[in-house]
Protein backbone atom coordinates (compact mmCIF):
# COMPACT_ATOMS: atom_id res chain seq x y z
CA UNK A 1 0.00 0.00 0.00
CA UNK A 2 1.07 3.62 -0.40
CA UNK A 3 2.79 5.31 2.51
CA UNK A 4 0.59 7.80 4.35
CA UNK A 5 2.04 11.31 4.69
CA UNK A 6 0.67 14.26 6.64
CA UNK A 7 -0.90 15.51 3.41
CA UNK A 8 -1.94 12.30 1.66
CA UNK A 9 -0.47 9.13 0.16
CA UNK A 10 2.95 8.54 -1.41
CA UNK A 11 4.54 5.75 -3.47
CA UNK A 12 8.18 5.46 -4.59
CA UNK A 13 9.35 2.93 -7.15
CA UNK A 14 12.73 2.33 -8.74
CA UNK A 15 12.53 0.18 -11.86
CA UNK A 16 14.59 -1.03 -14.79
CA UNK A 17 14.33 1.15 -17.85
CA UNK A 18 12.73 -1.35 -20.17
CA UNK A 19 9.32 -1.50 -21.80
CA UNK A 20 8.20 -3.41 -18.67
CA UNK A 21 8.52 -0.11 -16.78
CA UNK A 22 5.21 0.95 -18.33
CA UNK A 23 3.46 -2.06 -16.78
CA UNK A 24 5.13 -1.41 -13.40
CA UNK A 25 3.97 2.20 -13.51
CA UNK A 26 0.41 1.10 -14.29
CA UNK A 27 0.59 -1.24 -11.27
CA UNK A 28 1.75 1.61 -9.02
CA UNK A 29 -1.02 3.87 -10.26
CA UNK A 30 -3.56 1.09 -9.62
CA UNK A 31 -2.25 0.79 -6.05
CA UNK A 32 -2.72 4.52 -5.59
CA UNK A 33 -6.28 4.43 -6.95
CA UNK A 34 -7.13 1.43 -4.74
CA UNK A 35 -5.87 3.28 -1.66
CA UNK A 36 -8.07 6.31 -2.34
CA UNK A 37 -11.28 5.54 -4.19
CA UNK A 38 -12.35 9.18 -4.21
CA UNK A 39 -10.19 10.25 -7.16
CA UNK A 40 -12.55 11.10 -10.01
CA UNK A 41 -12.15 9.05 -13.20
CA UNK A 42 -11.41 12.17 -15.28
CA UNK A 43 -8.53 13.09 -12.95
CA UNK A 44 -7.20 9.54 -13.06
CA UNK A 45 -7.25 9.44 -16.85
CA UNK A 46 -5.48 12.75 -17.43
CA UNK A 47 -2.84 12.09 -14.75
CA UNK A 48 -2.20 8.53 -15.88
CA UNK A 49 -1.94 9.63 -19.51
CA UNK A 50 0.79 12.14 -18.67
CA UNK A 51 2.74 9.76 -16.40
CA UNK A 52 2.73 6.95 -18.95
CA UNK A 53 3.59 9.22 -21.89
CA UNK A 54 6.56 10.78 -20.09
CA UNK A 55 7.73 7.39 -18.82
CA UNK A 56 7.47 5.98 -22.34
CA UNK A 57 9.62 8.83 -23.65
CA UNK A 58 12.23 8.12 -20.98
CA UNK A 59 12.33 4.44 -21.91
CA UNK A 60 12.58 5.23 -25.61
CA UNK A 61 14.84 8.29 -25.77
CA UNK A 62 16.84 9.23 -22.68
CA UNK A 63 19.20 6.39 -21.91
CA UNK A 64 22.86 6.19 -21.11
CA UNK A 65 24.19 3.54 -18.73
CA UNK A 66 24.18 4.02 -14.96
CA UNK A 67 27.73 4.58 -13.71
CA UNK A 68 27.56 1.88 -11.03
CA UNK A 69 25.71 -0.69 -13.09
CA UNK A 70 26.33 -0.35 -16.81
CA UNK A 71 24.24 -3.41 -17.63
CA UNK A 72 21.09 -2.17 -15.89
CA UNK A 73 19.54 1.22 -16.41
CA UNK A 74 16.96 2.48 -13.93
CA UNK A 75 14.43 5.20 -13.44
CA UNK A 76 12.48 6.37 -10.43
CA UNK A 77 8.79 7.15 -10.13
CA UNK A 78 7.38 8.98 -7.11
CA UNK A 79 3.60 9.38 -6.90
CA UNK A 80 1.79 11.58 -4.41
CA UNK A 81 -1.94 11.92 -3.90
CA UNK A 82 -3.42 14.66 -1.71
CA UNK A 83 -6.94 16.02 -1.33
CA UNK A 84 -6.04 18.81 -3.76
CA UNK A 85 -3.78 17.20 -6.37
CA UNK A 86 -1.97 14.26 -7.94
CA UNK A 87 1.79 14.60 -8.40
CA UNK A 88 4.46 12.52 -10.08
CA UNK A 89 8.21 12.94 -10.26
CA UNK A 90 10.06 10.79 -12.77
CA UNK A 91 13.85 10.72 -12.67
CA UNK A 92 16.45 9.14 -14.89
CA UNK A 93 20.16 9.40 -15.59
CA UNK A 94 19.80 9.46 -19.35
CA UNK A 95 20.90 12.05 -21.84
CA UNK A 96 19.59 15.56 -21.15
CA UNK A 97 16.32 16.23 -22.90
CA UNK A 98 16.74 19.04 -25.40
CA UNK A 99 13.12 20.09 -25.35
CA UNK A 100 11.31 23.37 -24.89
CA UNK A 101 8.00 22.36 -23.35
CA UNK A 102 6.48 25.72 -24.25
CA UNK A 103 6.88 24.86 -27.93
CA UNK A 104 5.50 21.29 -27.81
CA UNK A 105 2.59 21.02 -30.24
CA UNK A 106 0.64 18.25 -31.88
CA UNK A 107 2.25 16.97 -35.08
CA UNK A 108 0.35 16.69 -38.35
CA UNK A 109 -2.31 14.04 -38.83
CA UNK A 110 0.05 11.81 -40.83
CA UNK A 111 2.79 11.78 -38.17
CA UNK A 112 3.42 8.40 -36.57
CA UNK A 113 4.90 9.79 -33.34
CA UNK A 114 5.51 13.02 -31.47
CA UNK A 115 2.17 13.46 -29.71
CA UNK A 116 3.14 12.42 -26.17
CA UNK A 117 4.46 15.72 -24.80
CA UNK A 118 1.67 17.78 -26.38
CA UNK A 119 -0.98 15.39 -25.02
CA UNK A 120 0.63 15.41 -21.58
CA UNK A 121 0.81 19.20 -21.48
CA UNK A 122 -2.85 19.45 -22.48
CA UNK A 123 -3.97 16.85 -19.93
CA UNK A 124 -2.43 18.15 -16.71
CA UNK A 125 -2.12 21.44 -14.85
CA UNK A 126 1.67 21.48 -14.76
CA UNK A 127 4.46 19.60 -16.51
CA UNK A 128 8.04 20.69 -15.89
CA UNK A 129 11.44 19.36 -16.85
CA UNK A 130 14.86 20.16 -15.41
CA UNK A 131 18.30 18.60 -15.34
CA UNK A 132 19.67 18.32 -11.78
CA UNK A 133 22.96 16.66 -10.76
CA UNK A 134 23.17 14.56 -13.92
CA UNK A 135 19.54 13.45 -13.75
CA UNK A 136 16.50 14.35 -15.78
CA UNK A 137 13.57 15.26 -13.53
CA UNK A 138 10.03 15.45 -14.86
CA UNK A 139 7.37 16.89 -12.53
CA UNK A 140 3.69 16.39 -13.27
CA UNK A 141 0.83 18.00 -11.33
CA UNK A 142 -2.85 17.39 -11.85
CA UNK A 143 -5.21 19.44 -9.70
CA UNK A 144 -8.16 17.36 -8.56
CA UNK A 145 -11.65 18.45 -9.51
CA UNK A 146 -14.03 18.90 -6.58
CA UNK A 147 -15.84 15.66 -5.79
Amino acid sequence: MPDPTPDGLHLDQSMPTTPDAVDLAHEQLARLWAADGDVLPADRVRFELAVIEILGNIVEHAWIADEGSPSERRLTLALTLTDERLEAVLGDNGRPASIDLSSATMPGADAESGRGLALSLAAVDSLDYERVDGRNLWRIRCDRAPA
